[in-house]
């Protein structure tokens, strides 16, 4: 079972910035679509940006122009730069890996994330 690794959250101010980075086993990150997902408290887990192995990119509307994925194949390594944060950005951050462009339908386990709290 695909299981990656995320890092980079923490505690910061609304307006600020944080990059998230994912990683995984070999190259299963450079050669499958990577997602990264979120989970607010009460609420069910959302697709916040994905990036298929082709390059092509989707995000949530709520995050768009704000946030940007991008890989690193020779690090086998998935970033997410968010920018701008805002207060309901706050959630627990997790990435899986997709086929193709199936942004939601991640095959992989699900991680314990990296928890993202923006303050006001």
């Amino acid at each position: 079972q695909v299981h990656l690794v995320e890092s980079g959250g923490g505690l910061v101010q609304a307006g600020g910035s944080l990059r998230l980075s994912c990683g995984g086993p070999g190259r299963i990150v450079s050669i499958n679509g990577v997602g990264w997902y979120r989970q607010a408290p009460g609420k069910q887990r959302e697709l916040v940006a994905g990036i298929a192995s082709g390059g092509s990119t989707d995000y949530a509307d709520s995050v768009k122009g704000r946030f940007t994925i991008s890989r690193d194949n020779a690090k086998n390594t998935v970033y997410l730069q968010k920018n701008s944060l805002k207060p309901e950005d706050t959630a627990v951050y997790c990435c899986n890996v997709f086929a193709g462009t199936n942004y939601y339908l991640p095959f992989g386990s699900w991680g314990q994330g990296t928890r993202v709290t923006v303050s006001s």
